[in-house]
């Protein structure tokens, strides 16, 4: 299409044609009347004259003889997905040069190696559900226990040594040491990435209510294959609730990667964020974090907005 300084529209260009075609009026007196060159009114009237279109042509070259072929363009693809090699390397394999290489994996978008699967070397396909409530992610993330007087990762290992051994609630031998930690039930919803987190059981009830106080309608829940969302009583919770359970494959984290991208950032901003002095105080700091998680901190998946900005007919939240 004609760029927005364009002397002739295509409507224009129409309009040209016609008068040096069809009226007989001279080259020179359009040229002047649409003040553009002779040679653009002596173009688009022999365009007219051959029956073609007002709009410009392609710049692409009707043939391109050094154009590289199919099967080399699929063969870089695929040692790409199989061996994880850079262009360099795969160069040498096709016997071509590097740069056409990389412009083979900028254009089917593997040019780097973080846009491929580690495990299976498929490209990484980032799914969206299209409004917020059709997918909720549930997850449990266990976060071992603050001591009192603090963990080890601010006041060392001695010490943290010495405060977990002085906590009351530590367990008193080694095969009883695991259980010392704190189960924090993570929602997240696929589409606007509005979380809800807390360290109690019955969390789904809540998180459906707590959603659909902002207007959301939960539709469906995925989850993965732990015996907590294989057994009958979180079936029949989702039945009550009118949700569709949905389970990821066995050994196959990825489709739930969202609420697992989560546990990450709620490591770094809220568990291990500061030096709590108890495992009460940290509790204490999740909603606060919660908040600024879904009203104020930046997600680059909602082109750099709060989660909260995506969600819709929110009550008491219009202006």
């Amino acid at each position: 299409m004609s760029h927005v300084n364009a002397a002739l529209t295509p409507r224009h260009r129409l309009t040209v044609a016609r008068l040096v075609v069809d009226d007989g009026w001279p080259i020179s007196e359009v040229a002047a009347r649409f003040q553009v060159s002779w040679p653009t009114v002596k173009r688009w009237s022999d365009r007219y004259l051959a029956g073609e279109p007002m709009h410009d042509r392609l710049s692409r070259p009707r043939s391109s003889p050094d154009k590289t072929n199919r099967s080399t363009t699929k063969r870089s693809v695929s040692l790409r997905m199989r061996l994880r090699e850079g262009p360099v390397q795969l160069a040498a394999r096709l016997g071509i040069a590097p740069p056409t290489v990389h412009r083979i994996l900028t254009s089917a978008r593997l040019n780097r190696l973080s846009h491929v699967d580690r495990a299976t070397g498929e490209p990484i396909r980032r799914d969206e559900h299209p409004r917020p409530g059709s997918l909720i992610h549930v997850d449990v993330k266990k976060v071992g226990n603050i001591p009192d007087g603090g963990g080890w990762r601010y006041v060392g290992r001695p010490q943290g040594q010495k405060n977990r051994a002085a906590s009351p609630s530590k367990p008193r031998n080694k095969w009883h040491a695991r259980r010392w930690a704190t189960p924090s039930h993570t929602v997240i919803d696929d589409y606007s990435r509005i979380a809800y987190a807390e360290t109690a059981t019955g969390v789904l009830h809540r998180a459906v209510q707590w959603l659909a106080d902002r207007g959301v309608t939960v539709e469906r829940v995925l989850s993965d294959n732990g015996s907590a969302y294989r057994s009958h009583l979180w079936r029949a919770t989702c039945e009550a609730l009118a949700i569709k359970p949905k389970r990821t494959r066995p050994y196959r984290p990825q489709p739930n990667g969202k609420i697992e991208r989560l546990h990450r950032t709620m490591a770094d901003g809220w568990a291990h964020a500061r030096c709590y002095r108890s495992e009460h105080e940290r509790r204490q700091a999740l909603e606060a974090w919660l908040h600024h998680y879904n009203h104020h901190r930046p997600h680059t998946a909602c082109a750099n907005q709060p989660p909260f900005t995506r969600l819709i007919n929110v009550p008491n939240h219009y202006t």
